[in-house]
Order: C-alpha cells, then structure tokens, then sequence
C-alpha cells in the first residue's frame, strides 16, 4: 500500500499508524499546493479533493479521512492494542475521540493556516483551541492517553495536530499535563521513527 502525505500534516498520524503496526508501506512525498507527488505527476488523479492523507491499497482502492485510514490500518493488522475490537463499547469511545481531534481540534486550526482570514478573527479561533487544550490538560491530570492507560489511535492523530499549536500562536506546552502526555507519545519509537522519515525531528525545538 501507498500513504501518500506532506511533512507535518495529518497524513502523520496514519504514518505513525503504519509503523505502529508494522504494515509494509510506501511512502509518496506530495505537494499538496501545487497538487503534485514527488518525481511528478498530478495528485488529483489520485484524490480528486487534493488533500492528504490517501491511503492506495493495492487492489486499487484509495481510503480518504484520517480516522477512516487509521481504523482500517489497525484493523487490518489486528493491532486490539491501539484499536479496540469493533462493536464494543471500548471502540466507541476511540471514535468518539477521533471524532473530537477531528473537529474540535484539527478543524479550529483551519481557519489560522487560511492566509485570507481577518487578522481580527483569528483570535477567536485561537480562543477555541486553548479553552479545548484546557479540556485536554485536565483529562491527563489522571490519564496518561486519551483512552486511559492504553495507547491508542486517536493519541497519534492528537499528537500530529498539537504540534501545530506553537506556529499558530496556541503553544499546548503552557499546559502541563498536556506537555508531557506530548512527550510520552513522542518517545514512542513509531513516532520517532515517522518524524525522521518526514524530516521533523529537527523541528522539536522550533
């Protein structure tokens, strides 16, 4: 299979994932401006919205969304570990976190990357992130993941979209208890292995 990504982005968490699990992949650099992947050729091609993450399966078939490739790579991999078994009330609760980075979190980011927002707006979405990271840094008061004690898929998606924080004028390091469930999922070695192979780890301290 191919995950086709750019460095820092979402496509980050479903990398993680992919090394998590140790699931044989490809890695396809794209330009997710200009609309290109590396060596040439035109990505809209592969996904007609642009944007990545994309995962190729080799039967052809292209997943979108984060949260959808996630959950299948897990699945595919029977990785339980970071993925409870579907119908239980465990992978409930691991959606409905997904659910939460996805629009709570990495959607309120949006609007500060968008060049043509109003200088004068922005702090409301800045607003929107700190008053979510002040929800998050009382969670891991008593939580060292999402989840509780376990690992799981949404803590690689939160841990991609936090990283954004400091760039954005919402640095999550103010937060004690989410500063260091940061670094707890950043010593993982998926997660240190992904970040070299985007070429991130020299951004640690930026």
């Amino acid at each position: 299979m191919k995950l086709y990504y750019s460095p820092g982005v979402c496509s980050l968490s479903p990398h993680i994932v992919l090394r998590e699990t140790n699931t044989p992949f490809e890695l396809v650099k794209t330009d997710i401006r200009a609309k290109t992947v590396d060596g040439g050729g035109d990505f809209r091609s592969v996904n007609p919205n642009g944007y990545v993450p994309a995962l190729a399966l080799d039967d052809g078939t292209l997943i979108t969304e984060g949260p959808a490739i996630v959950q299948y790579i897990a699945d595919k991999a029977g990785a339980t570990d970071i993925a409870p078994a579907n119908g239980t009330i465990e992978r409930t609760k691991m959606q409905s976190w997904l659910n939460f980075v996805s629009s709570e979190i990495h959607k309120s980011f949006a609007p500060l990357f968008n060049a043509e927002m109003p200088a004068d707006a922005k702090p409301i979405f800045q607003q929107k992130l700190r008053d979510r990271f002040a929800f998050l840094d009382k969670h891991f008061a008593s939580n060292d993941y999402l989840m509780g004690k376990t690992y799981t898929l949404p803590d690689a998606y939160l841990f991609t979209v936090l990283r954004w924080g400091k760039p954005m004028g919402v640095d999550p390091d103010t937060y004690a208890n989410l500063k260091a469930y940061a670094a707890r999922v950043e010593a993982r070695p998926a997660v240190q292995a992904a970040l070299k192979a985007e070429g991130l780890l020299r951004d640690k301290a930026a």
